[in-house]
């Protein structure tokens, strides 16, 4: 009998695994409430900071560099170890002892982070999910003061998509410490819930903001069941979601006409490769000034084989059931309300979203590690 049906125990493997790539990024941070609104008061285009031009490794001129650690208390067992881990690996490269900040549920970063600048520290370094790196980048964005990427969620999305280490506190830290500077774009997303104009609000995005399916897939996971089990819930909640209706939407790329879509999910992206080795947008980079679109519009079980069997072969050509966009800004109105997720943080549903790049707005360390 399980030969008789062999073939689609395949497919069905190969749309589990879409389905856990695309969800899974919402495990890193699925603790996290976003913040809303632009930051205040910074601009987008200052001059990057004078360590951007000192070699890997070097040491600076001052012996009074501090870091400042923003931890998501919830993704650790002990946080006074890991305190220690990185106040011993600070000292031992010249750093004085970091200032740590516990983010809470109601400000999961953006508020220590502004904090940390408040004190003048050298670097700011999230430690916790894709939703606190958000949340964080949230105050550093335009800025002069770099965002070390240190491991501590899932995903580690924009970590994994600068090659950074993300298995080894250590190794990231040594990277964030000793690292060079790089500017990096990010996206600016506008939601709106009303489809009307009607009091949007605008959110920053690093990695991923998606409309339809691939938010669905994160609102809808039971709770219990991912406190439970971790990323298979979102396997559990994209099966539940699989067979739903598409949606109809306008999308108006810049310097294009717009026109209508029939899709299941519309994912824009500042960069694009996922967990698992899958690369949803081929062509996106992080510091291109542009931002990726892809449009999904399969039908059934067979139409999700399909679209896994088309992201397997890494292509960026227009076909029916995957097709990719690249522009600087974008907009999308759906005939209806549509879940929304940024970095794997769910919105709630919106009628309209729409999307621009700021070129260079975030600073960012990276470097090989020695």
């Amino acid at each position: 009998m399980l030969r008789e049906h062999s073939g689609w125990v395949v497919l069905v493997a190969i749309v589990l695994v879409v389905i856990l790539a695309l969800g899974i990024a919402g495990w890193a941070g699925m603790r996290v409430r976003t913040v809303g609104g632009a930051h205040r008061g910074r601009r987008w285009g200052r001059r990057p900071h004078r360590n951007d031009f000192r070699p890997e490794g070097t040491v600076s001129e001052s012996p009074t560099r501090r870091a400042a650690i923003i931890v998501n208390p919830t993704k650790f067992d002990d946080v006074d170890a890991v305190r220690r881990q990185i106040t011993e690996q600070s000292t031992r490269h010249g750093w004085a002892e970091p200032l740590f900040i516990l983010t809470t549920e109601r400000d999961p970063g953006t508020g220590q982070a502004k904090e940390a600048l408040d004190e003048g520290v050298d670097l700011v370094c999230p430690l916790g999910g894709d939703g606190t790196v958000r949340a964080v980048a949230e105050a550093l964005v335009g800025s002069e003061v770099p965002m070390g990427l240190l491991p501590g969620g899932t995903g580690n999305l924009l970590a994994r998509n600068l090659d950074l280490p993300v298995d080894d506190l250590d190794d990231a830290l040594r990277v964030a410490l000793t690292g060079q500077n790089k500017r990096v774009d990010v996206g600016r997303l506008t939601m709106d819930t009303s489809g009307e104009d009607q009091s949007p609000a605008t959110h920053v995005f690093l990695v991923m903001a998606g409309l339809g399916f691939d938010a669905a897939i994160m609102a809808d996971a039971p709770e219990k069941l991912k406190a439970k089990v971790g990323p298979a819930a979102y396997v559990v909640s994209g099966t539940r979601n699989l067979r739903g209706p598409q949606f109809k939407v306008r999308v108006k790329v810049e310097d294009q006409e717009e026109f209508s879509r029939r899709a299941r999910t519309v994912v824009i992206g500042n960069c694009g490769k996922l967990l698992g080795g899958l690369v949803l947008m081929p062509e996106a980079e992080v510091d291109d000034g542009q931002l990726d679109m892809v449009i999904l519009s399969p039908k059934g079980v067979a139409g999700w084989a399909a679209v896994a069997a088309r992201l397997a072969t890494k292509k960026r050509k227009g076909h029916q059931i995957v097709d990719h966009y690249t522009s600087p800004s974008m907009k999308i109105r759906a005939d209806r309300p549509q879940e929304v997720q940024i970095d794997g943080d769910t919105l709630g549903k919106a009628r309209a979203i729409s999307a621009e790049v700021v070129p260079g707005a975030l600073v960012v360390r990276v470097g090989s590690v020695e």
